[in-house]
């Protein structure tokens, strides 16, 4: 499993013209396949009158779902340049459509590969990339007395606090990397004298 992936900070439109040639790249995050689908679909329905729309998509930390499409253009000169932009930055669960209204000026292959590679590139520098670093998610039961402190205690180590329940007895969810976790467990005994029980659950990215 991947333990860290870069990802689109938010969803935006960057615009470049070349040769009277205007390319729109829309960029979004895409959790799915079906929600990279769904941001295509939206952006075809907006722009009818495009020459085309040409898109690519990575979903999956590892990359393991990858697609691209030419959309009319001459064979890999639009999707997959896209995607090698994609796949070059290291950006994951993520969308890009390339919007193309033609100017009258042919490109040629070339010129096209640079056009739809560089309006992804100019796009992610624009609108951003967070990292998101893989987490294992540990559940901390304490006594209401201790709570407090502890809570302090962790969000001034720097620990990523998710969540504090109270109930009964209060819990605290945090995310830690994987490494962290035993020399947390002792940490944790040291700082509540034994007090505290904890719970090791599954594993989530978050942002770093």
């Amino acid at each position: 499993m991947q333990e860290r992936y870069r990802t689109v900070a938010r969803e935006g439109v960057h615009e470049i013209e070349i040769n009277r040639s205007r390319f729109l790249c829309t960029l979004a995050p895409a959790a799915t396949e079906q929600e990279a689908q769904d941001v295509i679909q939206r952006v075809r329905k907006e722009h009818p009158t495009a020459t085309h729309n040409c898109f690519a998509y990575v979903i999956g930390a590892d990359g393991g779902v990858q697609k691209a499409s030419d959309d009319g253009e001459p064979g890999g000169t639009a999707g997959v340049p896209m995607l090698q932009m994609l796949l070059r930055r290291e950006v994951r669960y993520a969308v890009a459509v390339v919007t193309r209204y033609y100017g009258g000026v042919k490109l040629g292959a070339g010129g096209l590969i640079r056009a739809y590679g560089g309006a992804v590139g100019e796009a992610l520098d624009t609108l951003g990339t967070v990292t998101r670093q893989r987490f294992r998610l540990v559940t901390v039961t304490v006594d209401h007395q201790r709570a407090g402190k502890l809570e302090n205690d962790l969000r001034a180590t720097g620990r990523a606090v998710r969540e504090v329940r109270y109930a009964e007895a209060v819990t605290i969810e945090l995310g830690l990397p994987e490494a962290d976790v035993d020399a947390f467990r002792d940490w944790l005994a040291d700082a509540t004298a034994g007090t505290a029980a904890l719970e090791l659950g599954g594993e989530a990215y978050q942002d770093t």
